[in-house]
């Protein structure tokens, strides 16, 4: 079995709650665990989050997912129902649906339930992706707030900046004018948002990616949040090549030596989920000590710089991200995000998770 594997650690998961929570004080806590819990796995997660008050999922099998792995807690589908069946199905399995158009509103009125569901209403209030715009919100409320198949609204927004110098005071002022009037549970604050804007917090939080030890904003490392990175991807080196000057390694002959360089041969690659476009340069550990990647990534290896590593040899231990090199380290050399690289890695990399 080639040597490459993911180990989720579910004390990482449970501490980053804990801050989560330092952060939040009174609101409750919805676990974002849509796109596989980050990638991490969804019943992994789930398992080691489960003291969380409720699970925020992308689709309707991850919620059922988790309902019938005995998850009781109100489970939001984010982008809602997309049609009358998975409005139905929803319904027989309690779970909590965001609506964010007029369709969607048709649609519940329209429809025979056999238990009514809790909505989450989703306001625009400027990232112009989802929800309805602070015009036609009140309107929206109204008639949910009068069907019968609606149990209980939530009032929703989502901000697009609140990790950036513009910060929330702009759509969270535009969201709480429209709302002013009613009376309902709020949920504003996803992972930047709870650790930079406490003005923001109110009743439900939803954290994300901070709950998987990353930054949520960046130029600044996890770790400064008192974040633990609840993946490590790992591997071996399979073998070693030793570069003359003028030498090249790997398609494309991305890197060329300038001296007499020792190459290690990772067993990881695009095909397991490893950012095809990592540059020179791109932070690896093997042995436990920082180095950095050399050429071209292919589908199935990598190359590492070994060079100042001499005791490193074939099956020596590398760490693709994890503790000793940041996932977001390895995003910011490679020109993405830590969620893209977490989300990324593939199904055939085994998945194990340790406390």
């Amino acid at each position: 079995m080639r040597p490459i594997q993911a180990t989720i650690s579910t004390g990482a998961l449970q501490h980053n709650l804990t801050v989560v929570r330092r952060h939040a004080k009174t609101a409750k806590v919805m676990a974002v665990v849509k796109a596989n819990g980050y990638g991490h796995g969804l019943i992994h997660v789930a398992h080691a989050l489960n003291s969380a008050d409720a699970f925020a999922t992308l689709n309707l099998t991850e919620a059922i997912d988790l309902r019938e792995a005995g998850f009781e807690q109100e489970i939001l589908l984010l982008e809602g129902a997309f049609d009358e069946e998975e409005l139905r199905i929803a319904a027989s399995f309690e779970i909590s649906l965001v609506v964010h158009n007029a369709f969607q509103i048709n649609m519940i009125k329209n429809v025979q339930l056999a238990k009514s569901v809790n909505i989450y209403l989703k306001m625009n209030t400027g990232m112009n992706r989802l929800g309805f715009v602070p015009s036609t919100y009140l309107s929206a409320y109204e008639q949910l707030s009068t069907c019968d198949n609606v149990s209980s609204i939530t009032l929703m927004t989502h901000f697009a900046t609140a990790d950036e110098a513009a910060g929330v005071a702009k759509p969270l002022a535009r969201f709480t004018e429209i709302i002013k009037e009613i009376d309902a549970p709020i949920s504003l604050a996803n992972s930047a948002t709870i650790l930079l804007h406490p003005e923001a917090h109110a009743d439900w939080v939803r954290p994300g990616i901070m709950l998987y030890g990353a930054t949520p904003v960046s130029g600044t490392p996890a770790a400064n949040f008192d974040l633990k990175p609840a993946m490590q991807l790992t591997s071996q080196i399979i073998s070693i090549q030793t570069l003359a000057q003028g030498d090249s390694v790997g398609y494309g002959e991305k890197f060329t030596a300038t001296k007499a360089t020792r190459i290690g041969v990772v067993a990881c690659g695009y095909a397991d989920g490893y950012p095809r476009h990592a540059p020179n340069g791109t932070p690896i550990a093997v042995n436990g000590k920082i180095t950095s990647t050399l050429g071209r990534v292919s589908m199935d290896m990598l190359f590492c710089d070994l060079t100042d590593i001499p005791e490193a040899d074939i099956g020596a231990a590398v760490e693709l991200w994890g503790v000793t090199v940041p996932v977001d380290a390895v995003a910011e050399a490679s020109g993405t995000v830590g969620y893209e690289l977490l989300c990324a890695v593939a199904p055939r990399v085994p998945m194990s998770a340790v406390a």
